[in-house]
């Protein structure tokens, strides 16, 4: 899909056009070859920085080809797997500065991080300010990060709840995804780090009159983001080792249970095996009530042998 938006400059408003002019934006989601021809004839923009962003596993990291810088980021977003969970994945957002004055932002999927921008409802936000756009754009990644913690977080909670009523191999299957998806967010957001890192020292792109401050303010956003992810991992990593050693707790007891009453329940077999071999046994023996007397035996025997196992906690 390809969109081209351009901030008018008597109105202040970003507006949508048909084709690539000075100081636009061209916004790239899932480009299709003649999309990309089309940028490339258009811009000039070396062809395989736009080719390399249809891959899911591009890292973050600046590159520069030609008359353009490629800066990638990692953004969080919401896959659709067909279940009621929220599995969230991350993929990578390419900002692309062009020396003749054109900015691209391609990606291999539609994310969120660029909604409002397209919606023109950024505050300060101008096509024209390349280095302003980028900064802006890394302060909502890592702001859509802290809301998807926040979200990761409940979505724990419930499953803890959950697992309070009833454990279950199941639960702690969602908790490991849990885990695995917080391991994801925490590396993209240390590689994001670097990235913003090198931007810091004015190399990447000239960095303007209050862009530093903004900047600083995305750096900060990017590690209370970071500093989530850890502490929510943790957490997370004790909850499910609790609720394993819960598991094998549980599993534990029943076994002992199953064993205490087998040996229980192996009396009243042990005595009628012993009594039912020809051999005198006296005047319950020659008793009308013998098999009462026997039977009643063995259940207060058994009585008794299940009582003293579960004062020694083996039943």
């Amino acid at each position: 899909m390809l969109k081209y938006y351009k901030t008018n400059h008597d109105t202040k408003k970003l507006e949508r056009i048909t084709n690539a002019e000075a100081d636009c934006w061209i916004d790239l989601v899932q480009p299709t070859d003649a999309e990309i021809e089309k940028v490339v004839q258009e811009t000039g923009v070396d062809r395989d920085l736009l080719v390399k962003m249809r891959d899911d596993d591009e890292l973050p990291r600046i590159e520069v080809s030609g008359n353009a810088t490629l800066v990638v980021l990692d953004v969080p977003s919401l896959e659709d797997d067909g279940d009621d969970d929220d599995d969230y994945v991350t993929y990578p957002l390419g900002f692309i500065a062009c020396e003749n004055n054109y900015v691209i932002t391609v990606s291999p999927v539609e994310t969120n991080t660029l909604t409002d921008f397209s919606k023109g409802i950024v505050n300060d936000f101008r096509t024209a300010k390349k280095t302003r756009f980028l900064i802006q754009i890394i302060t909502r990644t890592a702001a859509s990060y802290i809301k998807v913690l926040d979200q990761v977080y409940k979505s724990i909670d419930a499953k803890e709840d959950n697992m309070q009523k009833s454990t279950k191999n199941e639960d702690l299957i969602d908790l490991l995804t849990a885990e695995k998806t917080l391991v994801y967010f925490e590396s993209s957001l240390k590689e994001n780090r670097l990235v913003l890192e090198r931007i810091k020292n004015g190399n990447v792109l000239p960095l303007y009159e209050g862009d530093q401050d903004l900047l600083e303010d995305a750096m900060i956003e990017n590690e209370q983001a970071l500093d989530m992810a850890g502490v929510y991992r943790k957490i997370l990593k004790s909850i499910s080792e609790t609720y394993s050693a819960v598991i094998n707790n549980n599993q534990n007891d029943i076994m002992k249970f199953l064993a205490g009453a087998t040996i229980v329940l192996s009396i009243p077999t042990i005595i009628s095996s012993f009594l039912g071999m020809n051999v005198e046994f006296g005047i319950i023996g020659d008793s009308n009530m013998s098999a009462v007397i026997i039977l009643a035996a063995s259940i207060i025997l058994s009585i008794i042998f299940a009582i003293w196992l579960k004062k020694r906690g083996m039943l």
